[in-house]
């Protein structure tokens, strides 16, 4: 009989794991905008669904990959119209326009002065939060060669792929976002 006993709290037990197992949820998201404020977002949800005990990847597409600049990044070995893409956009988490509000550049000046004020961290420091503490960020392969951008332009501690790193990632979250 004590052997039914246990066998039927081991059942019990697992069935209670594989339920919690089931119900872990990933985020999946696309960062397709090089905005500031919308970066923003997408780093504050993918360190928040981390802090939650979440699996999160962000797959960086086209304008998005501003965010994934490094500051130093020249137009050195790029044809003609790559080195006009490099010159013309920005370098780096630091140097986003605002989608609105941006005014020649004084509007992302008076968010970061704002912010600093509330002790907000900044977009730099949340996309080394994110990649320290294990949110997988994939730079779309097929962006950086259309526009250019080369794997030693970008930040350390990234990954590089196509669309079916994205999707892959996608079918397995249970929350996907576009931003």
């Amino acid at each position: 009989m004590a052997t039914d006993a246990v066998q039927e709290k081991i059942k019990d037990l697992e069935e209670r794991l594989a339920k919690v197992e089931g119900n872990r949820s990933n985020l999946t998201m696309v960062l397709f905008s090089g905005d500031f404020d919308k970066a923003m977002a997408a780093f504050i949800i993918a360190n928040g669904a981390l802090a939650m005990g979440k699996e999160v990847t962000i797959f960086v597409t086209f304008w998005g990959l501003d965010v994934l600049k490094k500051p130093t990044m020249t137009g050195s070995g790029k044809n003609f119209l790559e080195q006009m893409v490099t010159v013309m956009r920005p370098k780096g988490p630091g140097m986003l326009p605002t989608s609105k509000m941006n005014f020649a550049g004084i509007g992302p000046r008076l968010f970061h002065y704002m912010m600093g004020k509330k002790n907000i961290a900044t977009l730099p420091s949340l996309v080394d939060t994110a990649i320290e503490f294990g949110v997988k960020i994939v730079a779309c392969q097929m962006s950086m060669d259309v526009m250019g951008i080369k794997r030693e332009d970008l930040i350390d501690g990234i990954e590089f792929g196509g669309v079916a790193a994205f999707l892959g990632s996608s079918f397995n979250s249970t929350t996907s976002l576009f931003i």
